[in-house]
């Protein structure tokens, strides 16, 4: 059995995992009885923490505003620093920290008092981010999809997909996943009756929640392991560029992420790039940014518009005396 201080954040740490926890499956989790978890409970609040208990059939415990924050040792404009600090991580611009930047941001604005939150999310609309690779995303449809996958809630939303066609979706939602420069919905379609991607930046409007929902296994055992699999998948589709690389597979992936293109060994020097060829302007500025010699064998267009490309470099540097 944890002591009594460990036992304390563990508490903390499973009230800010959901949006109620039963107090008999709470003390279960805890292993102990449901009046030490009371106690616990009690303690909790003299120091300062808004945890509001319900009785009856549902009754429980959760998180609510406080009327101020709980002993973080973080004063209101430290917590605002902290929120939009984890907000601009969360957009991608600090590589490797975008799904726990957003985590933790969830987290923080549940325990925020109303005052603080609305400045928080008056700062959050006034922050131009600088224009990195990628589509932007809604702050705000991330964090409202991100918290319907703690709180286990179907969601609603306008979908337009890769060819432009617009439907309503209605879905289990059990995980955001960044990768390149995308994030991604997985979630369980019961229309569909099979799991589903959704690129986040193709949701039209802001997402409304529903019921909740019983979660499921992650498809392939892991999140983002499915959506790798699922890009890899849609790279196959389609007007497809095919380049030859002239860098092993191995060094190339740590470059070109799996939701951009499908790397497959040639030899040890070499790899095949399989990637989407609708956009071939991108596509050009992208095989050059490699940095890295390559061989284009499909389609004969884009090796037009590298040709063109060429040239006008060549123009460039006549002019400048280069």
């Amino acid at each position: 059995m944890l002591s009594s201080s460990s036992r304390l954040l563990r508490v903390l740490s499973l009230l800010q995992t959901r949006s109620h926890w039963a107090g008999p499956e709470l003390a279960e989790r805890l292993e102990v009885h449901p009046r030490t978890l009371r106690r616990d409970i009690d303690r909790l609040r003299q120091l300062g923490y808004p945890i509001h208990a319900s009785s009856g059939v549902a009754g429980g415990y959760a998180f609510r505003a406080g009327q101020s924050l709980p002993p973080l040792l973080l004063d209101d404009e430290e917590a605002l620093a902290v929120a939009i600090a984890l907000q601009i991580a969360a957009a991608g611009t600090v590589s490797g920290v975008e799904e726990s930047s957003l985590r933790a941001l969830v987290k923080l604005e549940q325990v925020m008092p109303t005052r603080l939150r609305r400045r928080t999310h008056a700062l959050r609309s006034a922050i131009v981010p600088v224009q990195r690779m990628g589509p932007t995303i809604d702050a705000g449809v991330l964090a409202t999809l991100a918290t319907a996958c703690r709180d286990q809630l179907q969601v609603g939303f306008s979908y337009r997909d890769l060819r432009g066609q617009a439907s309503v979706r209605q879905v289990q939602p059990h995980g955001l996943v960044h990768t390149g420069n995308h994030w991604y919905l997985v979630a369980w379609d019961p229309a569909r009756d099979d799991w589903r991607t959704f690129r986040i930046d193709r949701v039209q409007g802001t997402p409304g929640t529903g019921t909740h929902f019983a979660p499921r296994p992650p498809p392939a055992g892991d999140l983002r392991a499915y959506v790798t699999g699922a890009m890899a998948g849609v790279h196959q589709q389609g007007d497809q560029a095919r380049v030859v690389l002239h860098q092993p597979r191995e060094v190339m992936a740590k470059t070109i992420p799996p939701s951009a293109a499908t790397l497959e060994a040639i030899d040890d020097a070499h790899c095949l790039m399989l990637c989407g060829a609708g956009q071939l302007d991108s596509l050009v500025y992208w095989l050059m940014a490699l940095d890295v010699d390559f061989d284009v064998l499909e389609p004969p267009v884009l090796k037009e518009r590298l040709r063109r490309a060429s040239e006008r470099v060549g123009r460039s540097l006549a002019r400048g005396g280069g």
